[in-house]
């Protein structure tokens, strides 16, 4: 009881001492620079604070051998819902358990609570020996991530860990599809398809922004959201369901995993990693169009596409939404084929464009080009340079499409 009680005690001082009040006061007088250092800085605090919350709600399961109830306890402890509760207990139990440099991570501050419990949703269905070698890869991987950019780094490795059980969880992920409605304030709802395939979704997506941009285009005075989900609706309510649609889906996978030859994970742009089993399914489909592309095998960079589909190509637009795959601003997803193609410096009227010019950027990222002190810098080698207005620099590179090779083979089509 005395230790508890000199825990608790020290916890209150950190957290209601005077110190924060005089932070708090000091905050008017900051410039920006001062001011994103001080988020930055409190980032890593709660970071820190929450290492503490979970090792807390780790014990608390050790000492009730993880009932179930315990979710409920910590629900009205926290005074948080009892979906978010559970997943507060399970990342706790993963973090104190299989997860430790995870978790060594929080204790520095590098890695937030919420991309702490994408890692611990990642490596759940995998092994405790499998989990800390994923947990030990990805210790180097995550500092500075976004919590998307960590999903998708922590679904990679643990794919990588465990290929045949990907490949089963995905099959087991997609037989719980579902949809839901849920009541929103006076006069609204939502409605959504739960774990729905996901080149399914990819494909409804690509049509109803594109049927919202047409009419945009054509006068309507409804923003791009409200006509999308009017677009969505209408189709839902008055539509023809069932019927088939060409929509692009980006899907990356080497020849030799298309063959069933190995078993690497193929990437669908804006989603991330899938088994390779999964992927050959989506490549057989009755509707895929296939394209050959040549990378570089030291690389794994675009070299080239392949000419023959069901439509003439677009060329050197095509290549650059190929090469791309999602919005470059660091940590958007936004997939190319939404993407606006932008000239990382400014175009001069006649002048020849190469592919070494442009990048994809999202509407949003666009414009925040031309916002005052937002700097972009394109290299020879791809890599997308942005400078905030308050000198921070961030780096974007088109992602590979394998991993480099050392040894001589023959590239992927």
């Amino acid at each position: 009881m005395d230790t508890l009680n000199a825990t608790v005690a020290l916890l209150k001082e950190i957290t209601e001492s005077n110190v924060l009040g005089e932070v708090n006061a000091s905050l008017d007088s900051l410039g920006d620079n001062d001011a994103v250092a001080a988020a930055v800085a409190a980032s890593e605090g709660i970071a820190r604070l929450e290492a503490v919350r979970f090792r807390a709600l780790g014990q608390l399961g050790r000492h009730r051998d993880d009932a179930a109830s315990v979710a409920q306890e910590v629900a009205f402890a926290l005074s948080v819902v009892d979906g978010h509760a559970a997943g507060l207990v399970s990342t706790a139990q993963a973090l104190t358990t299989r997860l430790p440099r995870t978790l060594g991570l929080l204790d520095q501050g590098k890695v937030g609570g919420f991309g702490a419990m994408k890692v611990a949703t990642a490596t759940a269905w995998l092994s405790d020996d499998d989990a800390r070698a994923v947990d030990a890869v990805l210790e180097d991987r995550l500092p500075g991530r976004n919590s998307d950019q960590i999903r998708k780094a922590a679904n990679h490795a643990a794919m990588m860990a465990d290929r045949d059980g990907a490949a089963r969880r995905a099959e087991r992920n997609r037989g719980g599809r579902r949809v839901s409605v849920r009541q929103g304030e006076t006069g609204v709802a939502s409605i959504e398809v739960e774990d729905g395939p996901v080149e399914k979704v990819a494909a409804a997506y690509t049509r109803i922004d594109r049927e919202a941009r047409a009419l945009r285009a054509g006068g309507e005075t409804r923003t791009l959201d409200q006509l999308r989900a009017d677009v969505a609706l209408d189709l839902l309510v008055g539509g023809q369901g069932g019927k088939s649609e060409r929509s692009e889906v980006f899907l990356y996978m080497d020849l030799n995993t298309y063959l069933g030859l190995n078993d690497d994970p193929a990437e669908m742009a804006g989603h991330g990693h899938i088994p390779a089993s999964l992927a050959r399914h989506i490549a057989s489909g009755p509707n895929t169009v296939l394209r050959r592309i040549i990378t570089d095998p030291l690389s794994g960079q675009v070299l080239d596409l392949g000419r023959n589909r069901y439509r003439p190509t677009a060329g050197l637009d095509e290549f650059v939404r190929v090469r791309d795959r999602e919005c470059r601003r660091p940590g958007c997803h936004r997939v190319a084929q939404a993407c606006d193609l932008d000239h990382a410096l400014p175009w001069q009227h006649g002048g020849h464009t190469a592919d070494t010019e442009l990048v994809d950027l999202c509407r949003r990222d666009h414009r925040l080009k031309d916002e005052p002190g937002w700097s972009y810098r394109l290299a020879s080698d791809g890599t997308l340079t942005i400078t905030t207005p308050t000198g921070q620099s961030y780096d974007s590179a088109p992602p590979p499409l394998h991993e480099p090779r050392a040894d001589e083979e023959p590239p992927p089509f």
